[in-house]
């Protein structure tokens, strides 16, 4: 008798304990479905907003480099050219005096042999 009067008693305590479990997963599954949902909402804002400042930058590295390339460009052709003109300056040079410039080509020379000797005799007294 006191048996069956435990067991009445402790099934519905059973079936409240475990209708009370359920109902925790199930609010539980509804906050974590929630967040995420959130979460993800949250994702794609942030992509919505940084992806035209990721493209901006990309931009303006592409403009960069291009300004950079040109830049090197026109650099280069300038030195091509000033280097064209000064060959062509001192071929003129050589043509009107010869001999003026085969003097200063000897002598140039002579002052570059003197400097090396100077040089290389220094480094042998050490």
């Amino acid at each position: 008798m006191f048996l069956t009067k435990t067991t009445e008693t402790s099934t519905p305590l059973v079936d409240r304990a475990s209708h009370a479990a359920d109902q925790a997963i199930k609010s539980t599954q509804n906050v974590a479905t929630q967040t995420v949902d959130k979460l993800a909402s949250a994702m794609q804002d942030l992509r919505h907003d940084t992806l035209p400042v990721l493209n901006h930058a990309v931009e303006g590295v592409s403009a960069f480099a291009h300004r950079s390339v040109d830049s090197v460009r026109d650099a280069s052709h300038q030195l091509r050219v000033k280097a064209e003109q000064a060959s062509e300056s001192t071929a003129s040079y050589i043509r009107h005096d010869p001999l003026k410039s085969v003097l200063i080509a000897a002598a140039t020379g002579a002052a570059l042999m003197a400097l090396v000797s100077l040089l290389t005799r220094n480094n042998n007294r050490r």
